[in-house]
């Protein structure tokens, strides 16, 4: 009988042995679940995070390309608004030349002439320019602006206010919106 409860409480403590065994096995394996659950956790959060950096970094390149677009489109306008103001600055020395011939006078019929081809020539330049978008500024009798004219010289005269444009010595025109050669004046003191 001695043996009997001997071998009764050798099997309950055996039992017991490997009820704790099987306790501890699970606590570790919780433990083991548990840090792999924090440590999913944390890989979430860090993912997380990783796509927010990269969402706000490609709304920040989309908007860097759509202002890229922008300026590259309002500098083709620009540049097609202008594009003849090159040729335009170089002509214009052409025409004031063309001007001073047709400024002369004579009795020379083969001179006059020749005059008259000068004036068909002035006018063709004229148009072509205007067509353009090239216009001359009006400068005789306005007043001056700093923005338009050019004060070569200054005369004090009669019966004119000051600061009004007295004489015009050399045409100013404008591309569109753009001097592209102020007008030389005289202007009253």
């Amino acid at each position: 009988m001695i043996k009997k409860l001997k071998k009764k409480m050798v099997r309950k403590m055996s039992e017991e042995v490997k009820e704790e065994q099987a306790l501890e096995t699970c606590c570790d394996e919780n433990c083991e679940c548990e840090n792999q659950h924090d440590e999913e956790i944390v890989e979430e959060v860090d993912l997380s995070e990783e796509v927010a950096r990269l969402n706000d970094q490609l709304l920040r390149n989309q908007a860097e390309l759509e202002n890229f677009k922008k300026r590259m489109n309002d500098e083709r306008i620009k540049d097609n608004k202008y594009r003849s103001q090159h040729l335009a600055t170089a002509i214009l020395p052409a025409l004031d030349t063309f001007e001073r011939a047709m400024a002369t006078t004579t009795d020379n019929e083969e001179v006059k002439n020749f005059l008259v081809g000068f004036e068909m020539i002035h006018k063709q330049f004229v148009e072509s320019l205007e067509s353009e978008g090239v216009a001359i500024i009006e400068a005789e009798g306005q007043p001056f602006d700093p923005n338009l004219h050019q004060a070569v010289m200054q005369e004090e005269a009669e019966g004119v206010e000051p600061g009004m444009v007295l004489l015009e010595m050399q045409k100013g025109y404008k591309l569109k919106d753009r001097v592209i050669r102020p007008a030389m004046v005289k202007v009253s003191q």
